[in-house]
């Protein structure tokens, strides 16, 4: 990539853990303080930390669902977090937890402006109806991500397997969207200009 770098933030990373065991809601509930848990609402608990800022759905079958890490290491960091709780109150996991991510949605700004009207043109696999939203949505195929591109050149991305998969995504389409005649570069006095995000 010539010129300015993309920037790519991290918003969300959602990812399964498996434990291999069955859990007692009810006990849990009532071992550790301030967790969420009414089944006649909800079939799981819910357990929030404050550090790092994550939520996780806990449910009987042993699986949970973790949600609002920033990074993989926050993801890890969290459910070890969740894991010595767990081990405080006297809930013992037996089993080697699989943890495993199922999506990464993050924001990027490509710093040059698209002409969605040629990347709908150009592009498979997209849609394009400015009258209903202003983003040109792109599925990628390599790597499998979905791309919602703004002419200001900003995109969330989502679908990501890793955050290894966003940079990728993020580098394809701009390789792409050069290549098709569909970006202008941004001089570095407007981008000066300009507040950032």
């Amino acid at each position: 990539m010539s010129g300015i770098t993309p920037l790519i933030r991290v918003e969300n990373i959602v990812a399964t853990v498996t434990l291999d065991q069955g859990l007692d809601l009810g006990a849990i509930a009532r071992s550790i303080p301030n967790v969420e848990y009414d089944p006649e609402e909800f079939p799981g608990l819910v357990l929030r930390l404050d550090n790092p800022k994550l939520t996780a759905l806990v449910f009987s079958t042993g699986k949970m669902v973790i949600t609002g890490a920033k990074s993989t290491q926050m993801l890890i960091k969290g459910f070890k977090r969740i894991l010595r709780l767990f081990y405080k109150h006297g809930i013992l996991i037996t089993g080697k937890p699989r943890v495993q991510i199922q999506n990464v949605v993050a924001s990027a700004n490509l710093n040059a402006e698209v002409n969605l009207e040629i990347a709908a043109e150009q592009l498979d696999n997209v849609m394009y109806e400015p009258e209903q939203f202003p983003g040109l949505i792109y599925k990628m195929n390599d790597p499998k991500v979905v791309l919602l591109i703004f002419s200001s050149g900003k995109m969330v991305i989502t679908g990501a397997k890793s955050e290894e998969e966003v940079a990728q995504a993020v580098r394809n389409i701009y390789e792409k969207l050069k290549s098709i005649g569909a970006l202008r570069e941004i001089v570095v006095e407007e981008l000066e200009s300009e507040e950032v995000f």
